[in-house]
């Protein structure tokens, strides 16, 4: 496989999951510049390499995927965007490939964000987190007239891939919402 030019780099599936890979550095550089000033202003090292790197992780985790689901079909422009509004009727016609993906779009975001943020430790809001943040990119494909089909079945696996992803994750929420917690007590105690 060899890679050339800005399309073959930014505008192929390839280019972008090769792109991901080398860019794990960057995240973890990221991870450090937010974990460090939080360790600073008094926060527990332990708390602040949490927090940063859930925040990096679902970024890091969940931009490549987006940006594969936003990539041009060979029509974009050409042709007007497509929707499919019948529950389950493209989910029959996809390949294991286009199903694993999109389980996959937002499962970084279901996985870490309870963890992270406490108003987001449920599964009804991560499922309607994600089914809102995938509402969005099946809009903007129709919008940007992608050549791709807006699907309601797309919608559904995104969102249950998030789900998914957070049960899995579900028994480190406790932990978490404890620690968070705490940093809002510390927090709350210092400015008085």
């Amino acid at each position: 496989m060899r890679i050339t030019g800005w399309h073959g780099w930014f505008g192929t599936y390839n280019g972008v999951a090769l792109l991901a890979i080398l860019a794990l550095p960057l995240a973890a550089v990221c991870a450090w510049a937010l974990a460090r000033p939080r360790t600073a202003a008094g926060s527990t090292s332990a708390w602040a390499w949490r927090s940063a790197l859930t925040e990096v992780g679902i970024v890091y985790g969940t931009v490549p995927w987006v940006w594969m689901t936003m990539l041009p079909g060979s029509r974009a422009g050409e042709v007007p965007g497509r929707v499919s509004l019948v529950p389950l009727r493209d989910l029959l016609t996809m390949g294991t490939g286009q199903l694993v993906g999109n389980l996959m779009v937002f499962a970084a975001l279901g996985f870490l964000a309870p963890l992270r943020f406490r108003a987001v430790a449920s599964l009804p809001r991560v499922l309607a987190l994600a089914a809102g943040c995938s509402i969005l990119v099946e809009t903007a494909q129709y919008v940007l007239q992608l050549d791709r089909v807006s699907s309601v079945d797309d919608v559904l696996l995104n969102t249950a891939g998030a789900g998914l992803a957070a049960v899995a994750s579900r028994k480190w929420w406790r932990v978490c919402r404890r620690h968070i917690e705490n940093q809002i007590r510390a927090g709350n105690a210092a400015q008085h």
